[in-house]
């Protein structure tokens, strides 16, 4: 995230694209919502009407992975009407010519023709974000999780270059990160391609760095990512350890992963509660919440905070970290940390974008955001101020691709995915707690009137959701909040897994699964009884256009 939470207040002109804001990121709608009333500017992109397309502009509402043809459009028109900021692009970016070159085909009356956008509203937003000098980008899944996610993410980046949004406060591309700390998790290098910092693995200086500060000989070659490892599982990976997360929930195509965890020789979970994964696993590990060990915490706007225990785990729990310690020593290893602040010290000495960040300022100084380089360094509350960080900002030509599995006669409608205000993620904690399941006990899938008519569906009614991967049984929403030809469900509930629909193949750049777009059909099982009664969540009186 470029930017700050608390900048989005002063935004004059806000592209939300790709992102239930209200929902998955309630806090930062609400900054969102105090810009609106402040004057500000809203306009969303997304297949579904959302709540936050009640206080909207302008709703986008484009047909699910065709964001590539939208994204080129706008940059069509900027380009071609002289709304680029040249002297930023002369400054500070390279390769602006061949974007130039790609998105000349890419008008508005074409793109209207694949995303179902009218090249009036297309060149109107493009008008008003090129114009507009405090205009910042929102997006989240509905942007990445496809398998041209990363060329979504490219053409988001090449609006944001052309225009000199960067740099400057309410502005930039910002990145809603979906849980507490993924941000911390990415940044200490909890992924296949970094050391601690965003350090590249195949760099000979920084591997040639952490095996002195380590100790140990490391590998220059890349690991296998999530994607790739859930394939693997029971195949060339034997053994695997889960920690915080419910995979046979959340992962695509979970039929498969079944399998593959049937014939894994060792599993273990380290997870708060028993989950719909600890019933494949050998060994679970009882992890401390929150509130019961310490540590810190990073944001989406890269916030670092400091977590502190309120309360002692219960009966066996452990802080993650005294688990892995003890594991690793366990296995032959000599490690000696007292505390996590001694952890922390051990991971930011290496990483010069954290640096200057110690527990010890965080409890006198509060969060800080990196990068913070030094101990006496304030932090920085957006990048780029002066000059992009990698010296200059890449344009990247990009061409439209399809999703991987369009509709057809068998499975003529299209399936997204996503989450709703009252649960989160997999569910493992609020579907334990009263008030959530009250509000919303059961899932449900949307379904346009038109489409439901078609099928002889009504409202509450018990319909089959089927597609090349399988089949799930729900309640029947009926709402104008998705196109015709679309329907949608959120994936937190065991009972009614959508990740039993979704299509496995992932972005060739991240391996991030396509969870927004898979065919499918939906087909009656039993008409509602007079008394069903539905709990969508908080937005089920939005009514979207015909």
């Amino acid at each position: 995230m470029t930017n700050s939470i608390q900048e989005i207040r002063d935004a004059d002109f806000l592209f939300v694209i790709g992102s239930n804001t209200s929902e998955a990121h309630p806090i930062i709608a609400m900054e969102m919502k105090r810009a609106v009333r402040r004057g500000a500017n809203l306009v969303v992109a997304d297949p579904r009407a959302i709540w936050m397309t009640n206080i909207a502009s302008r709703h986008l509402k484009l047909k699910p992975g065709t964001d590539v043809w939208l994204l080129n459009a706008m940059a069509h028109v900027i380009i071609n009407e002289g709304l680029t900021d040249d002297a930023f692009i002369e400054a500070n970016t390279e390769d602006f010519e061949q974007v130039r070159a790609k998105v000349q085909s890419y008008t508005p009356e074409e793109a209207e023709k694949i995303c179902g956008v009218s090249a009036e509203d297309i060149r109107k937003t493009a008008r008003e974000y090129a114009t507009t000098e405090k205009a910042g980008i929102y997006y989240t899944l509905g942007i990445t999780e496809h398998t041209h996610g990363t060329d979504n993410v490219y053409g988001l980046a090449n609006l944001v270059l052309m225009t000199g949004h960067l740099g400057k406060a309410s502005t930039g591309m910002n990145p809603l990160r979906g849980q507490n700390n993924v941000q911390g998790a990415n940044d200490a290098g909890a992924t296949p391609v970094f050391f601690p910092g965003y350090q590249s693995v195949g760099d000979p200086e920084v591997q040639s760095r952490y095996e002195k500060s380590w100790g140990v000989p490391l590998s220059d070659q890349p690991g296998l990512n999530l994607n790739q490892m859930i394939k693997e599982a029971g195949k060339s990976i034997k053994g695997m350890f889960v920690m915080g997360e419910d995979i046979v929930i959340s992962e695509p195509n979970v039929a498969m992963l079944e399998e593959g965890l049937n014939k894994i020789d060792f599993l273990v979970v380290l997870d708060l509660f028993f989950n719909e994964t600890t019933r494949f696993a050998d060994v679970v590990l009882p992890g401390a919440c929150f509130a019961e060990k310490e540590g810190v915490f990073t944001n989406s706007e890269r916030r670092v905070q400091r977590v502190r225990k309120a309360v002692e785990p219960p009966g066996q729990a452990l802080p993650d970290w005294e688990i892995l310690v003890a594991l690793a020593n366990a296995c032959g290893a000599d490690w000696d940390f007292p505390d996590a602040s001694t952890i922390y010290d051990e991971y930011v000495r290496d990483a010069d974008k954290f640096s200057g960040i110690s527990h010890e300022r965080l409890d006198t100084e509060g969060g800080l955001q990196w990068p913070c380089t030094t101990p006496d360094d304030p932090g920085t509350t957006f990048l780029h101020e002066g000059g992009v960080l990698r010296g200059k900002g890449l344009f990247t030509a990009i061409d439209y691709k399809p999703s991987y599995e369009c509709a057809t006669s068998d499975y003529p409608l299209v399936l997204s995915t996503g989450r709703t205000l009252y649960h989160y993620n997999a569910a493992t904690q609020t579907l334990r707690e009263s008030g959530s399941v009250m509000k919303q006990p059961e899932a449900f899938v949307e379904l346009h009137p038109k489409d439901a008519g078609k099928r002889g569906i009504e409202d509450g009614a018990l319909v089959a959701i089927k597609t090349r991967r399988g089949t799930v049984e729900c309640r029947a929403l009926l709402s104008r909040q998705v196109r015709r030809g679309c329907i949608w469900m959120p994936f937190h509930f065991a009972d009614a897994r959508a990740n039993l629909l979704t299509v496995d193949v992932g972005d060739s750049v991240t391996g991030t699964a396509e969870y927004k777009v898979c065919a499918a059909e939906v087909t009656l099982v039993q008409a509602p009884e007079k008394d069903t009664e539905l709990y969508p969540g908080c937005y089920a009186s939005i009514q979207g256009p015909e």
